[in-house]
């Protein structure tokens, strides 16, 4: 089932550019610093997204996204007894939404993360962000990336690099 949407999110990417008319290809590469309840099990995240923005209007633009985030566990001391945390990765499937104005945006993702790591069942995948274009081809941006768990929340605050590439 994974697999089947990944399969679908990835096609309508690569097809939506011809379909649907103007737009762009961005891909980003994030730090970030896990929050909350992931803060207490993890040391630091990387996260990755690929979307295509179709031009709405002048200002406003929207498209499907997709994006893989990798949270490194911490060691965890518990009554005396010391227990390595695992890696924590999620796999963003949704839509992202901007508006522009000047040289600076704000937006945000929504869709599904799914939990890749074992007994990971991901969640709801929220993450608002604000960022500056640099020009026309590189923009610098941070963001706050939440998925929703059963009993708790996994939050990440990171900060990166996005390219066109168109």
């Amino acid at each position: 089932m994974k697999k089947a949407t990944l399969l679908c999110l990835l096609l309508t990417l690569t097809m939506g550019s011809s379909i649907f008319g103007q737009g762009d290809f961005k891909a980003g590469a994030h730090l970030g610093l896990p929050i909350g309840d992931a803060g207490d099990l993890a040391t630091f995240a990387i996260a990755v997204d690929l979307g295509y923005l179709f031009d709405i209007s002048d200002e406003f633009s929207a498209g499907p996204a997709i994006g893989f985030s990798h949270s490194f566990g911490d060691e965890v001391s518990v009554g005396g007894f010391t227990f390595e945390v695992e890696d924590v990765q999620f796999l963003p499937i949704g839509g992202e939404a901007r508006y522009a104005f000047d040289d600076f945006f704000i937006g945000g993702g929504l869709g599904y993360a799914v939990g890749i790591n074992d007994g990971n069942d991901g969640g709801f995948y929220y993450s608002p962000r604000f960022g500056y274009n640099v020009s026309d081809k590189v923009a610098i941006m941070a963001a706050y990336r939440g998925v929703s768990l059963d009993g708790g929340s996994w939050d990440i605050i990171t900060a990166g690099v996005e390219v066109n590439l168109n």
